[in-house]
């Protein structure tokens, strides 16, 4: 994470102003020694020399000890070096000394970060304070003191209202690079891809790793993710879909992109990773892009850019994967998110819903906090700060949210100097008042021919009943037919399984009534598809009744056009639809409900241009159970209206 802003602008901008200004400029000082030995530490200071720079500001302020502007930038050189206390000894020598003078009141914001990161908030708000009500005080300074101002009030409001906080580091085989960091699971939670170097100074390029939980659900030793992904180059800060199968991360490759850093995509074919791609103009540009956050199915990405025309410096941005798998020109998540500061690191949930992300522009306990949002329709919830001490004064972010809300991932770095000293990746159980809204878990399996029993690339398509809409779409594996999706509580959903010259196949669950165990098992559930030929038949999993009814409920109509669109698809296919009951009643009138019914879905897809000439249905009333009718689930599975090919 970068340093604060106020540090940035004081090495660079008013550092090179001292260059400009030094032939007119009226010292606080009337030593032309002390003058003398400050102007030739100019060039040291600007060059980074730092050793020999304070040699002459040492000299300078024993010529004369209230030389204002030797202890300023001797503060800015120790805060470069990382040396704490020597900075607050001299911004106090300069805040004591020019204390109504506003030509210095950026020491004056300096010193009261110091006393915020100390705890000595009624210190820190004096300073801040003297320096928003001081006429010519400099504009950004004034800017900055309202920032730690609102920071002040908000930690002092909420640092006695602890979260419950316990991080534990991963042990086994992890940890063992020198860094490692930017922690992503499948939703399995059976892999973590993570980018890591192999030691601690800058010369170690940063590669993509893979660790897998072992049996005894230790984390096996990280190794290189792919020959294909990782070069002599950097590549990192990486994101994964919910099934493990595309890739997107951050490549700094000269002469391979459109600026500093770009975003590149990967596929897993099989056990094989794709040469990655770059994701193109709409995306990637003249900036710097980095942190994906990828949602479960693949087809929204999330990143950090700091193009022109954002909110900020470092805004997060979306994209969106079109019908024709390309990925629209990207957006600016905007002013729900975004501030004027900079916002990093998102992660998005596996439920698409809960925004996880860091921001040094809302009010927190200072520098980068971790804060969650939730989507409302097409904007965002006002951003919730996760609390103390999952935050602190320090910087947080790279936080990963497991599927069913409990579990946090994230790297915890320290630094020496102008580099990490070590980065660890650490766990914790989310506490029950920031976890997400709707939880998540996920149904895998694999796909298989039925009549070969051969494994087959299909599309697998998740419908959300009550909205009518598509909530996600993925495909299954080419080679070996694995396939996963993410079910989130909070609706009903139909599951479709389609390939062509194969009749589709509709799974249903109703993940309405939130309930721990509604998500809480994963479903391993292998899918067989039928080659279209006569006599073969698919049960239609999402058409509902009333109970003795044979009006076809709302909910149905997703399963109903996929069976008008299939036929439109296949227009050499006739179809007859077939009714049937449990044996709850007489057989007489479960024989005419099933007729009724079969008839009803007759009626809907004549209406949806099916010609009639291609349809027939029949019922068969109790006639044809697939299962016993001894218990309610199967009796349930009895209860079904099916479609043969004629």
């Amino acid at each position: 994470m970068k340093k604060s802003l106020i540090f940035t602008f004081l090495i660079s901008v008013f550092s090179v102003s001292l260059i400009s200004a030094q032939g007119s400029q009226q010292y606080t000082t009337k030593s032309k020694k002390a003058i003398k030995y400050y102007v030739e530490s100019t060039n040291y200071f600007i060059r980074r020399q730092y050793n020999p720079a304070l040699e002459l500001l040492q000299a300078a302020v024993k010529k004369d000890g209230s030389f204002a502007e030797a202890h300023l930038r001797m503060s800015k050189i120790y805060m470069a070096m990382g040396d704490e206390s020597q900075v607050q000894h001299h911004l106090q020598k300069v805040v004591k000394a020019q204390y109504n003078n506003p030509s210095f009141s950026e020491a004056h914001v300096l010193l009261a970060e110091k006393y915020f990161d100390q705890s000595a908030y009624q210190e820190a708000r004096k300073l801040v304070n003297h320096i928003i009500g001081m006429e010519k005080a400099n504009r950004l300074m004034q800017e900055e003191a309202r920032y730690l101002l609102a920071n002040i009030d908000f930690t002092e409001k909420n640092i006695d209202k602890p979260v419950e906080f316990s991080p534990k580091p991963l042990g086994g085989g992890l940890n063992q690079l020198g860094l490692q960091y930017f922690p992503v699971l499948t939703v399995d939670q059976q892999s973590m891809i993570f980018t890591g170097r192999r030691g601690t100074m800058p010369q170690y390029d940063e590669d993509i790793y893979i660790s897998k939980k072992q049996p005894d659900g230790q984390w096996s030793r990280p190794e290189s993710l792919s020959d294909n992904i990782n070069t002599r180059a950097n590549e990192g800060t990486c994101t994964v879909s919910a099934d493990g199968r595309t890739l997107i991360f951050t490549a700094c490759q000269e002469g391979n992109g459109f600026g500093s850093c770009d975003l590149f995509i990967s596929y897993k074919i099989g056990e094989e990773w794709s040469m990655p791609k770059n994701m193109g103009n709409k995306i990637n540009g003249k900036s710097w892009e980095s942190q994906p956050s990828l949602s479960a199915d693949g087809n929204t990405l999330y990143f950090v850019s700091d193009r022109k025309g954002g909110q900020g410096r470092r805004d997060i941005y979306v994209t969106y994967r079109n019908e024709q798998g390309e990925w629209c020109s990207a957006e600016n998540l905007g002013k729900d998110i975004n501030t004027p500061r900079d916002e990093v690191s998102p992660f998005i949930h596996v439920n698409g819903q809960t925004l996880y992300f860091a921001s040094e522009g809302l009010p927190g306990f200072g520098k980068f906090d971790l804060y969650v949002s939730e989507k409302n329709g097409q904007s965002w919830t006002k951003p919730k700060n996760l609390g103390y001490p999952i935050n602190t004064k320090e910087d947080q972010a790279s936080l990963f949210i497991t599927a069913d809300g409990k579990d946090a991932y994230y790297s915890h770095e320290q630094r020496q100097g102008d580099h990490y000293a070590s980065s660890i990746i650490y766990t914790f159980v989310i506490p029950q008042e920031i976890r997400v809204t709707n939880r998540s878990s996920y149904v895998e399996g694999t796909v298989y021919d039925a009549v070969t029993k051969k494994p087959l690339g299909a599309k697998v398509e998740l419908m959300d009943l009550n909205q009518q809409k598509k909530i996600s779409d993925v495909n299954s594996d080419p080679k070996n037919g694995d396939y996963l999706m993410v079910l989130t509580e909070g609706s009903e959903y139909a599951l479709y399984i389609d390939r062509e010259g194969y009749l589709f196949q509709s799974l249903t669950f109703n993940y309405s009534e939130k309930s721990l165990q509604s998500v809480a098992k994963p479903l391993h559930i292998d899918v067989y598809l039928q080659p279209i030929t006569k006599g073969t038949e698919t049960v239609l999993n999402n058409i509902f009744f009333d109970v003795d009814k044979y009006e076809i409920k709302e909910i149905s109509q997703p399963e109903l056009n996929k069976v008008a669109s299939f036929l439109r698809d296949n227009p050499e296919i006739r179809i007859t639809i077939n009714g049937h009951t449990d044996n709850q009643g007489s057989a007489e009138y479960n024989l005419e409900l099933s007729s009724k019914r079969a008839k009803a879905v007759y009626d809907y897809l004549v209406q949806a241009g099916i010609d009639q000439e291609r349809l027939q249905s029949r019922g068969y009333g109790q006639s044809k159970p697939v299962t016993s009718n001894d218990t309610e689930e199967g009796r349930q599975k009895n209860r079904r209206i099916a479609f043969e090919i004629l």
